[in-house]
């Protein structure tokens, strides 16, 4: 079940959200204005594929062009594809 906060008390307690969220998997979603603005949601396992990042400075000092980086994303995510196969 979503419980709702606040923007303002997000950011004044997120230590106690993140461990309401970590440790109870407690989902909210996030008003201002009492309007809603977005959601945190606990990972699942499916989600933790962030088990690797790519360290783009060691590739080219003071930057990569944006195609270069979404090409080696691309074969990354291809390769975690093929493996799972």
């Amino acid at each position: 079940m979503n419980k709702i906060a606040g923007l303002r008390e997000l950011r004044e307690h997120t230590e106690q959200y993140i461990d309401a969220i970590q440790k109870k998997g407690d989902s909210f979603v996030i008003v201002r204005r009492s309007k809603p603005i977005f959601k945190i949601v606990p990972l699942s396992e499916e989600d933790e594929i962030w088990e690797e990042v790519i360290d783009f400075t060691k590739i080219k000092k003071g930057g990569v062009p944006v195609e270069e980086v979404l090409a080696k994303l691309r074969s990354w995510t291809n390769s975690k594809k093929r493996s799972k196969s």
